[in-house]
């Protein structure tokens, strides 16, 4: 059994002078009974987010390298009828502590996973991301339309997390 808490806010933002953004910043955590070890070997494997994030469609990385900073991939990224080829470039890599990542595409912005232990044994993921969407059409409708949107998806996503640690540890 893991715990969920979502926090979502929009602000607006700026992409110059002339073009206004909306930013949306939201934070997901969840409680898993595994520990941070185990945690950390399924998050730092880049490839295997889709198996556990619904959104994320496929994962090619844009050259050999697979894990730390300077990793680069794109993502095809599907909320409902709605499909982007995001580019993504890992930022931040602290070996089971932190993964942080810019998102480069329609949508911009930074993102990070953070592990703790809160107990021996379980484990804390915190997800954090600062979501910039483009002026043009998702602008200020596509941030108000995001908040609930994101809070099913991710929270689904981490249910999946969850499932699959669960299923692992029993193994």
């Amino acid at each position: 059994m893991h715990l969920m808490v979502l926090s979502l806010k929009y602000v607006r933002a700026s992409a110059g002078p002339s073009l206004p953004m909306r930013r949306v910043i939201v934070e997901v955590r969840s409680d898993f009974p595994v520990d941070v070890a185990t945690l950390w070997d399924e998050l730092s494997q880049i490839e295997h987010h889709i198996r556990w994030m619904a959104d994320a469609q496929s994962i090619e990385f844009a050259g050999s390298q697979r894990t730390g900073v300077g990793t680069v991939f794109n993502c095809v990224t599907r909320i409902g009828p709605f499909v982007t080829h995001d580019l993504l470039a890992i930022t931040e890599w602290e070996h089971m502590a932190r993964i942080g990542v810019q998102h480069k595409g329609i949508v911009t912005g930074e993102g990070d996973f953070t592990l703790e232990a809160p107990s021996a044994g379980t484990s804390r993921l915190i997800w954090r991301e600062q979501l910039r969407f483009p002026w043009w059409g998702l602008g200020s409708c596509g941030a108000w339309v995001a908040r609930p949107v994101l809070r099913a998806v991710w929270r689904g996503n981490l249910r999946r997390l969850g499932e699959q640690l669960t299923a692992r540890g029993s193994r």
